[in-house]
């Protein structure tokens, strides 16, 4: 692990939320977080079998359940429990395990290990704190720290899988409603009584799922726009879903059987209870389905904000659901024994009202589906920033709400199976059972870990800590058990989803971890760089080199091995790492640690660039200029800033990423920087082949892209020391000279011996590495001026090492050097 510096506070500029702004993303909640709870009514009910319920009494015991699940696990844990444990206003399983990470020593994600105190965020403990009993015990048991690890990657892979079952079984249920409303429509079209039945029965079995994956397909093409539109447009969809079904249920109360509202009385669910056998225990899997969505409220958090999210669940969606339920039961209880009454269409009081329900349930059950669509790009993108999932491209959708994204790869796989599931299984019966055991799985991981954030980050007592895990763990395993029933029913559909996503997020962690682990292993002291290369012949070449690795401390082997065989490296050297914490974002004023490296006559510099799971650091155009721009601020205050931190390389100084206030380096358009200024670049920056000597340089005969901005020494550099401002003049002129890039890449591959788990979990390393859309360092750096170094090892003492080089100059040079060798 590298060397400790001390703790860097940290401190979020959060803007007060006023309470427009609250209405207003209340508006867009309802058509992101709450469409899927919205429209459960569809297949809750629904996904029960026609001959399972026998007498009225039944139902009424079933809607009490669904009355007290609402009211527990919703309303009560997650709306005024779960969202107060927000990780700077983001949600979900990772957030959990991050808030973990930061106040318990439980981190095994490379994030965690690879950084140290030397770009940590977090505060140390109180000394209190570090003196609980639990948080000593969790902290020493390393078994402890693999089962947390694994609770947040199964709680994410439940979500995720659930991304692909809720669309399936949200459209598909409307798309039947809409073949049964076709059926009937069928029916006073054709006169005879054959064709009637047989034009039903065709309408019935083929219609709903084309229906089901047409919708599909637009739904997700929709999803580019981002939350903030599809929210806009979908949220006046479900507003008049729920005043359509809030009035269909409050006319079958009246009509129906306005003794329901007794129903609620936990009586009802002990009889339910007393004469319980395997048959009725298995309703309790459609029961569950009533909270589908209700993770999906912390999940989205990123979103939008705590009170937007509770003000719209406690004033409009719960007393609308309550009154629907218990309406639909209603209805079902009056006609039990009926053909389809079950399904929520029937319900509805008039004829023609159900052929405007059937086209207006198609609608929101689209919308239903956005919840967790949403949810899967939120957990997509906190798992790739701390390295438990491959490298995808994620879009920001929005300037104003960082936690708005939109990944298209994954959207498009998401797609994929869910159309496969509703084509395969064509029943809202066996995906019922399957969502229902997603939805139980995933409660159950919140569970746990906020019970461990209640006494390790509240620091509640261990009792408070245990009821909480007792009292709503014990509800949320009594669902699993009647989901598990159903295992060969529907249910096994989930774990092909969980093994493919938790093979793909293991591997990704595993394989991380390994190249992690050999870095740190072969990397040597900065002493080799700067006294013993000059024994090797080592020589400067004019330009910039920016060499990106993942260790923060010492020189990265791929580089020293170029060096041996290549003995020439860059008149100014910049060593860059991007180091992902388990924090949602990193202030803007500590998100560059600058320092140097060795002493001040080899201008050989170190860059960290620190940021959390929701700070957008990728697809940037002007970080090299960022970079420039901090070093030279760097070089001004190195002697008399007096918070500088000290490492064993020398101090190192946290800095704003933001060029407006630096005074070092003035920052300029190239089209304003051909003024012939005093201060200007000298004529030895001209245009140079990166990898020539000084003696060998010649004039290209290529064009020349320029930069969009040049830099300059301020008017009053004059007055600055001369040995700074000769630096900083070295600086501009290496820059001028040109830009060369060079990343590292390792190449896993299994040794002999090792066992079939880890050979398996490497080759679909290998194979995802491959694939990856994204590259490592996605900064838009010119192909141009790229510098590919590789090594292939296995995870083990003895390696062996491939690599191979591409050198380009910045000014589009044909290639200038290509090695390969191979060592043991």
């Amino acid at each position: 692990m590298d060397p400790a510096l001390g703790p860097v506070s940290i401190s979020y500029d959060l803007k007060k939320e006023t309470w427009r702004r609250t209405l207003l993303l209340s508006f867009q909640s309802l058509g992101v977080v709450y469409g899927r709870l919205s429209t459960a009514p569809l297949y809750v009910f629904g996904s029960i079998e026609p001959n399972a319920i026998e007498s009225r009494e039944e139902m009424r015991e079933l809607f009490s359940f669904v009355f007290w699940t609402l009211t527990i696990i919703p309303l009560l844990k997650y709306t005024f429990i779960v969202l107060r444990a927000d990780d700077d206003g983001e949600g979900g399983t990772f957030s959990l395990y991050s808030l973990l990470c930061r106040h318990a020593k439980v981190g095994l994600l490379p994030c965690n290990k690879n950084s140290g105190k030397i770009v940590n965020l977090v505060e140390e403990s109180p000394k209190g704190k570090l003196e609980s009993k639990a948080r000593k015990a969790i902290e020493k048991h390393k078994s402890s720290h693999y089962l947390l690890l694994f609770l947040a990657l199964l709680g994410a892979c439940m979500i995720i899988s659930d991304t692909v079952l809720t669309p399936a079984i949200s459209v598909l249920s409307a798309a039947e409603g809409l073949g049964r409303s076709l059926a009937k429509i069928s029916k006073k079209v054709f006169s005879s009584d054959k064709t009637k039945h047989h034009a039903a029965k065709f309408l019935k079995k083929y219609v709903p799922t084309p229906a089901a994956c047409a919708i599909l397909v637009c739904l997700f093409t929709l999803q580019h726009y981002g939350t903030n539109k599809i929210g806009f447009v979908f949220a006046p969809i479900v507003i008049i879903w729920l005043f359509f079904i809030c009035g269909s249920g409050l006319y079958n109360i009246l009509h129906g059987d306005h003794q329901i509202i007794h129903a609620i009385s936990p009586i009802y669910m002990l009889r339910f209870m007393k004469k319980i056998n395997l048959e009725h225990w298995k309703l309790l899997s459609s029961i569950v389905l009533c909270i589908a969505g209700s993770e999906a409220m912390f999940a989205d958090l990123g979103h939008f904000s705590k009170k937007s999210i509770k003000i719209t669940f406690v004033c409009l969606i719960y007393p609308v659901l309550v009154l629907t339920y218990a309406g639909q039961t209603a209805f079902i209880s009056k006609n039990l024994g009926t053909e389809d009454v079950f399904h929520l269409s029937e319900s509805i009081p008039n004829k023609n009202l159900q052929h405007v329900f059937a086209v207006l349930s198609l609608f929101a059950s689209a919308v239903g589906s956005q919840a967790t669509i949403t949810a899967g790009f939120s957990i997509i993108n906190q798992c790739q920033a701390l390295d438990c999932f491959p490298r995808v491209k994620v879009v920001h959708t929005s300037e104003k709400v960082r936690g708005q994204v939109y990944v298209p790869d994954a959207n498009w796989v998401f797609m994929a199976l869910s159309l496969a599931v509703t084509i395969g299984l064509r029943d809202i019966s066996p995906i019922g059972k399957a969502t229902g055991l997603a939805i139980t799985c995933g409660m159950l991981v919140t569970t746990c870990l906020m019970s461990l954030v209640i006494a390790l980050n509240w620091e509640k007592s261990l009792f408070i800590s245990a009821c909480f895990l007792l009292f709503f763990g014990s509800i949320e395993a009594i669902y699993l058990s009647t989901s598990l029933l159903n295992f060969f029913h529907g249910a096994w559909c989930l774990m092909i989803l969980l093994l493919l996503f938790m093979t793909i997020m293991v591997s990704w962690h595993y394989g991380t971890l390994k190249k992690y682990e050999f870095d740190i292993e072969n990397k040597v002291s900065v002493e080799w760089l700067t006294d013993y290369s000059p024994g090797l012949g080592v020589s400067r070449v004019p330009g910039v080199g920016f060499i990106y690795s993942d260790v923060v401390t010492g020189i990265p082997a791929f580089f020293t091995h170029f060096i041996t065989n290549l003995p020439a490296f860059h008149q100014v050297l910049i060593f860059v790492s991007f180091k992902s914490l388990p924090v949602p974002c990193i202030p803007e004023n500590q998100r560059y640690l600058v320092g140097r490296v060795g002493p001040r006559e080899y201008k050989i510099y170190r860059c960290i660039m620190r940021y959390g799971y929701r700070d957008n650091v990728r697809d940037t155009d002007d970080f090299e200029d960022h970079i420039i721009s901090s070093i030279g601020e760097f070089i001004t205050r190195e002697e008399y800033d007096s918070e500088a931190l000290t490492s064993p390389e020398g101090k190192m100084m946290v800095l704003d990423s933001s060029m407006e206030d630096r005074n070092a380096l003035i920052a300029v358009p190239e089209e304003s920087s051909s003024t012939g200024d005093a201060q200007t670049l000298s004529e030895s920056g001209s245009r140079r082949n990166l990898l020539d000597t000084p003696s060998e340089i010649t004039h290209s005969p290529y064009p020349v892209k320029k930069k969009k901005v040049r830099f300059l020494l301020p008017p009053e550099s004059p007055k600055m020391r001369a040995s700074v401002r000769l630096e900083l003049q070295e600086i501009i002129d290496a820059r001028e000279s040109g830009t060369a890039y060079f990343l590292g890449q390792s190449h896993l591959s299994p040794r002999n011996g090792s066992n079939f788990f880890k050979k398996i979990l490497i080759m679909a390393y290998v194979f995802l590495d491959k694939n990856c859309r994204e590259p490592p360092v996605a900064l838009n750096i010119p192909h141009a001026a790229l510098l590919e170094l590789g090594q292939r090892f296995r995870p083990e003492p003895v390696w062996y090492g491939l690599w191979a080089a591409r050198c380009y100059s910045s000014s589009g040079l044909a290639p200038t050097i290509g090695a390969r060798y191979a060592c043991k």
